[in-house]
């Protein structure tokens, strides 16, 4: 059972938040009471389900000295006792601690593996994947950078994913992820295993990361693509490498101006993951087993056409439906990862 002192200490100060908003703070104090306010609201929601259910578990003991609600009590009390489970479990859900990231845009990043020019094909194949699924649920999908194959698979392809809660949703996409199938340039119908890695970073802003300029060395030059719409005939693009860890990333849209913003951008969430990589490396000792452990070598999951199944070996999940996970349709995956980095978080708080 929950504390209840907790609990009433959590309430305390959500009404202790509301009253200083109602009486008027500075704009300064007003951006981290709000923002500490709304964090608390949906606690404080579920935490008055769980009160009021205790409080009507006690009237209703109450009642059962009474021989005239006696019988009304014990059905009461039997309604009261299936519903109690699911309340606490859903104040103990929301009391976890918050990734601070979650609610951010992201930064997707496939590269192409091992098996050649399929596995070109597989990192394209993925790039729609994410891509479409961007689109279903409201997001901004923006390439920063791709380079492209002859056959139309992709070596590398870096994208801004823009929306509230996208990195909550997309960070346990990151590690590596296996296909299995008979390639387009396979004339004896054998099928091949050929991979592509995937790294989910969360949108950095330049508070989070302050980078100066004499660390980094940006550098202009001619872009050339798979051709078409790919190719960029001015001296626009831009490689920014930061100095002190040899990072390099590039941009190469049409304008100089916004290559560089973009390069900056995707620099500040490169180096924002690697202070955050820092944070759970101290912590994996205890967190061995945790879902979003963000090893990018790890075999997170396996596309297996033939068969049309999805596996994702993290959490033992397979479904029969790969022709719809490759149309975006990656909601049941997305929950059952979510739903599996719960429950290790509550055993943890449980240990």
């Amino acid at each position: 059972m929950i504390p209840l002192d907790k609990l009433d200490q959590i309430r305390g100060r959500f009404e202790f938040l509301e009253a200083k908003l109602s009486a008027g703070e500075s704009l300064g104090d007003l951006v981290a009471l709000s923002r500490e306010y709304a964090e608390l609201r949906p606690v404080v929601a579920e935490i008055d389900v769980y009160r009021a259910l205790i409080r009507e578990q006690e009237e209703a003991r109450r009642l059962l000295a009474d021989p005239e609600m006696k019988d009304l009590a014990a059905e009461e009390l039997a309604r009261i006792k299936a519903a109690l489970p699911a309340a606490e479990h859903a104040v103990r859900l929301a009391l976890l601690p918050k990734d601070a990231a979650d609610a951010r845009s992201a930064i997707v990043e496939i590269r192409a593996g091992t098996g050649g020019d399929e596995a070109a094909l597989f990192a394209a194949d993925l790039a729609r994947m994410y891509q479409r699924l961007a689109e279903a649920r409201g997001w901004r999908w923006d390439v920063v950078e791709e380079t492209a194959t002859e056959l139309g698979g992709l070596k590398e392809l870096i994208a801004e994913v823009s929306g509230v809660g996208v990195f909550a949703q997309l960070k346990f996409e990151s590690g590596v992820h296996r296909v299995q199938r008979v390639p387009v340039t396979e004339s004896g119908g054998r099928v091949h295993t050929s991979a592509a890695t995937v790294a989910v970073l969360p949108e950095a802003e330049e508070v989070d990361i302050d980078i100066p300029t004499t660390d980094i060395r940006v550098d202009t030059y001619r872009s050339s693509g798979a051709g078409g719409q790919h190719v960029n005939t001015t001296d626009s693009a831009v490689r920014v490498t930061h100095l002190p860890t040899g990072i390099v990333v590039t941009s190469s849209e049409k304008s100089q101006h916004q290559n560089r913003a973009r390069a900056m951008q995707v620099l500040r969430a490169r180096l924002y993951d690697l202070e955050r990589q820092k944070l759970d490396d101290a912590r994996a000792a205890s967190r061995k087993g945790q879902v979003g452990s963000g090893d990018r070598s790890e075999r997170i999951r396996t596309y297996n056409f033939p068969q049309g199944r999805l596996t994702d070996h993290r959490v033992g999940l397979t479904l029969y439906k790969l022709d719809q996970v490759m149309q975006g349709d990656l909601g049941e995956v997305i929950d059952a990862l979510v739903a599996a980095d719960q429950a290790s978080r509550l055993a943890d708080l449980d240990a």
